[in-house]
C-alpha cells in the first residue's frame, strides 16, 4: 500500500459540518548549484500567512521560495504540486523541515481539518501521522518579527566617499550635477532623477514621488498606448488593489513567482483580519474569476479589458528608482479569446506596441523575442519581450512583456464556453494574454540619453518641449526696450503653443539667461528659443538642442513649420546615437572561451544554445566571474553580474550545420542573447 493510501486511511470518510481549512506548502531554498537542496514543508491554518523571512529565520536557509514541479517529484515522488498532500511526507528521499504553524497546534485535538477539496483529519490523527518526522519538525509562530541583520557601515561608507570624490567633476556648481555619469553611475542617476525634479524620494523605503516632469512623460505613454489598445477593440477598467490569500494562492505556478514579494494586509485599527489580504502584485487572480462570471457564450468572446493601476512588490534589498520600486504604476491588459491564433497574434501585436513606445517615443532601440521557458512568466504558455540596453554600464534592461498563457487560468478559473460546434462538443476553455509596461520605461529613457548636464528627454513625450528665454537685456536697456522684447518673445510662445508645441517662456530679469541656460538644460528641456534686440530686427530666432548644442536659426515666419521638424530631428538624432551603440555591443559569440571577454567589454551576447535549462543556469553560473577566474559579489535581488538568458531573438542569426551549444556539447537549436541585466 502506497504512502498515499495509507494516508488516505486516516482520513475521515465523509465531510464534516465544520472544519478549519489547512494549507500545506512547499519551499525551495535558495542553494549552491552543486549542493543538494533540503525542503521545507509549511503546515499553517490557511488564515495565518506564512512570510519567507520567517520561514528562513525558522530553518536557517536562504531565501525560500515555493517549490516547482520538478522537486516534488525528485523528493516526494510527487507529480506535480497540486497534487501534494502530507500523505506524500512518507516517500522523502532526503530530509526535509517540517514547520507547524503555532496557530493550528494551539488547536484542540479533536478539531477537524480540511487539507483540501476532499481530504479532512482530526487533528489528533494528523499529529499521529507527523509524529513520524519528530527530527524534522519545527513549531513556528508566524507572526513573529524578523530581526535584520545590524552590517558595519564605516568601511562601506569610506568607500562610497572616496568613490564620490574620483567621480566629481571639474567645476561642477551644487546646482548642478556634481558626479561624472562614466565615474559614478549610480551617483549620477539619483542626482539627475532629484536635480532634474523627475521625482523626490519618500520616507517609504522603495517608494518614490513621480513630480510632475515624470509623470507628464508617462501621461504621453498613456496616451499613445491607449489610442493603440482601443483600436485593437480593448476598454479600460479597474479592478480593487486587493486580493485574498485564498484567492492569490489558487493558483501555484503564478504565485511562486511572486510570493516573496507580496506585501500583506494583517490588521484593520486595533484588530487582526480574519484573512490575510494581499496588495495585488499583479491581477490575474483578481480578475479572472469574473471573466469566468461573465463569460457565458463563445458569442461573448474576446473579452479585452485594460486597467491603468500600480501595483506593489516588497521584498528585494536594492531599490533603484524607476527600475525596482516597491510600488510602480504600469497598464495590465487581460484579453480571453475562443482560439489560440488569436491570442497568439495579440500577444505580437501588443509586443509590437511596446517596441513604438520605445523607440517611437523614447528614442530607445529595443529587441523583440521570446523569454526562455526559465525566464517566462509564472503560469504561462509562453512569454514575448522587448529588451533594451544601457550603453554606460554595459547591461540589457527588460522593457515590457506579453504572456501567452494559453488556456492554463480558464482551466483554474474554469473560463470555460459552449462549443461552437454544438452541445454535443466538449466545452471550450478559452486562451487567455496579459501584458504589461511600467513606469521602469522612465527610468530607461534617462540612463540612455541623460548626461553630466542634467537630464536629455526626447520630445514626444517631454512635459515641455521647448522654453523661449528672452536674451540681451542689459542695465542699459530701457524700460519700453524690455518689454518690447518680452512681448516678443510672449509672441513666439503663443505661436508655438498654437501650432501644438509644449512651449513656454522664462520672462524672471532676477536670474541672468546663462543661469537660466544651465536650468533648462539640467531639466532636459528639448529646445531652448532665444530671443534678442538682434534677433528681432533680423526676423528670426535662435534655436539651440539639448542633446548636442546644435544652433540653428529659424526665421519668424517659419516657426510653425521648422520647430517640429527641429523636434523630429533631434529625435532621430537620439535614437540612432543609442542604437549605434546597441548595434556595436549586440555580439554574436560561438565560443565560451570568448564568452565572458566579450561579456567584460559591455557587450551582450548572441549565442548558438540547446535549450536546455540546466544549461542556462550553468552559463549564468560560470559567467559570474572575471578573467581571472574572480568570483564577482552578487545578490540575487540586484542587477545579477552573471549573464542570464535575455530572449530568444525574432531576428535570428543562420546556425551553421553542426553547430554546438555555447557552453556544452549538445546540438544548437537556436541563437539566444546574454547579458548582464537589471
Amino acid at each position: 500500500m502506497s504512502s498515499e493510501e495509507t494516508f488516505a486511511k486516516l482520513c475521515l470518510a465523509e465531510k464534516p459540518a465544520e472544519s478549519h481549512a489547512v494549507k500545506s506548502l512547499v519551499f525551495k531554498p535558495k542553494t549552491a548549484k552543486t549542493a543538494t537542496p533540503v525542503p521545507i514543508v509549511v503546515v499553517a491554518l490557511q488564515t495565518t500567512s506564512t512570510p519567507s523571512p520567517v520561514i528562513a529565520q525558522a530553518t536557517a536557509l536562504k531565501d525560500p521560495r515555493l517549490a516547482r514541479d520538478e522537486l516534488f517529484k525528485s523528493f516526494f515522488n510527487c507529480d506535480t504540486a497540486k497534487e501534494f498532500t502530507l500523505g506524500y511526507l512518507p516517500n522523502a528521499t532526503t530530509e526535509f523541515k517540517l514547520l507547524i504553524d503555532q496557530n493550528l497546534a494551539a488547536l484542540d485535538e479533536t478539531a477537524v481539518l480540511q487539507l483540501n477539496d476532499t481530504l479532512f483529519i482530526k487533528k489528533s490523527d494528523l499529529c499521529q501521522h507527523l509524529s513520524a518526522f519528530e527530527s524534522y519538525k519545527k513549531l513556528v509562530d508566524f507572526s513573529q518579527e524578523v530581526k535584520k541583520e545590524e552590517k558595519p557601515k564605516k568601511e562601506k561608507t569610506d568607500k562610497k566617499e572616496k568613490a564620490q570624490s574620483k567621480a566629481a567633476l571639474e567645476d561642477a556648481k551644487l546646482i548642478g550635477i556634481t558626479v561624472d555619469k562614466a565615474k559614478d553611475f549610480p551617483g549620477w542617476y539619483s542626482q539627475i532623477l532629484t536635480k532634474g525634479e523627475m521625482l523626490d524620494y519618500y520616507d517609504v523605503s522603495g517608494c518614490y514621488i513621480l513630480r510632475p516632469p515624470s509623470y507628464a512623460v508617462w501621461e504621453n505613454i498613456q496616451r499613445w498606448f491607449d489610442d493603440k489598445i482601443k483600436g485593437l477593440g480593448v476598454q479600460n477598467a479597474y479592478f480593487p488593489m486587493f486580493v485574498s490569500s485564498r484567492v492569490l494562492e489558487k493558483e501555484k505556478d503564478h504565485v511562486e513567482g511572486f510570493a516573496p514579494e507580496v506585501a500583506w494586509v494583517t490588521r484593520a485599527g486595533s484588530s487582526e483580519l480574519d484573512e490575510p489580504i494581499a496588495i495585488r502584485p499583479t491581477s490575474e487572480t483578481v480578475m479572472y474569476p469574473y471573466y469566468a462570471k461573465w463569460i457565458q457564450s463563445y458569442r461573448d468572446l474576446p473579452l479585452k479589458l485594460n486597467q491603468w493601476n500600480s501595483v506593489v512588490r516588497w521584498e528585494f534589498k536594492h531599490p533603484q528608482p524607476f527600475l525596482r520600486t516597491r510600488e510602480f504604476l504600469w497598464q495590465e491588459g487581460h484579453t480571453a479569446f475562443l482560439t489560440g491564433e488569436e491570442a497568439k497574434e495579440e500577444v505580437l501585436q501588443i509586443l509590437d506596441f511596446y517596441a513604438g513606445i520605445y523607440e517611437e517615443l523614447l528614442a530607445v532601440p529595443v529587441v523583440k523575442g521570446k523569454k526562455t521557458e526559465k525566464e517566462k512568466f509564472a503560469g504561462g504558455d509562453f512569454t514575448t519581450t522587448c529588451e533594451g540596453y544601457i550603453p554606460q554600464t554595459g547591461r540589457a534592461i527588460q522593457g515590457a512583456t506579453s504572456h501567452h498563457l494559453g488556456q492554463n487560468f480558464s482551466k483554474m478559473f474554469n473560463l470555460t464556453v459552449e462549443n461552437p460546434k454544438g452541445p454535443e462538443f466538449p466545452k471550450v476553455y478559452a486562451y487567455q494574454n496579459s501584458w504589461g509596461i511600467s513606469t521602469r520605461s522612465i527610468g530607461v529613457m534617462v540612463m540612455v540619453h541623460s548626461d553630466n548636464k542634467g537630464l536629455v528627454i526626447p520630445p514626444r513625450v517631454a512635459q515641455f518641449q521647448a522654453v523661449v528665454i528672452p536674451v540681451g537685456i542689459t542695465k542699459k536697456t530701457s524700460d519700453e526696450q524690455r518689454h518690447h522684447i518680452h512681448e516678443s518673445a510672449r509672441d513666439i510662445e503663443s505661436r508655438l503653443k498654437k501650432s501644438g508645441i509644449r512651449a513656454f517662456g522664462d520672462y524672471n530679469d532676477n536670474y541672468t539667461p546663462g543661469w537660466k541656460f544651465s536650468q533648462y538644460e539640467l531639466k532636459g528641456i528639448p529646445i531652448r528659443i532665444e530671443l534678442g534686440p538682434k534677433d528681432i530686427e533680423q526676423g528670426h530666432v535662435t534655436v539651440v538642442r539639448r542633446n548636442d548644442a546644435r544652433k540653428y536659426s529659424v526665421k519668424v515666419e517659419e516657426l510653425e513649420t521648422r520647430i517640429p521638424e527641429i523636434l523630429d530631428e533631434l529625435h532621430d538624432d537620439l535614437f540612432n546615437k543609442a542604437k549605434e551603440l546597441y548595434d556595436s555591443h549586440r555580439v554574436v559569440i560561438n565560443e565560451w572561451k570568448e564568452f565572458v571577454p566579450a561579456l567584460n567589454k559591455k557587450n551582450v551576447i548572441i549565442a548558438p544554445w540547446c535549450g536546455v535549462m540546466e544549461c542556462e543556469e550553468d552559463i549564468k553560473e560560470s559567467s559570474a566571474k572575471k578573467d581571472d577566474g574572480e568570483e564577482f559579489e552578487e545578490d540575487d535581488k540586484s542587477p545579477s553580474m552573471g549573464a542570464k538568458s535575455l530572449c530568444i531573438p525574432f531576428n535570428q542569426p543562420e546556425l551553421k550545420d553542426g553547430q554546438k551549444c555555447i557552453k556544452c556539447d549538445r546540438a544548437a537549436i537556436e541563437y539566444c542573447m546574454f547579458g548582464r541585466s537589471y
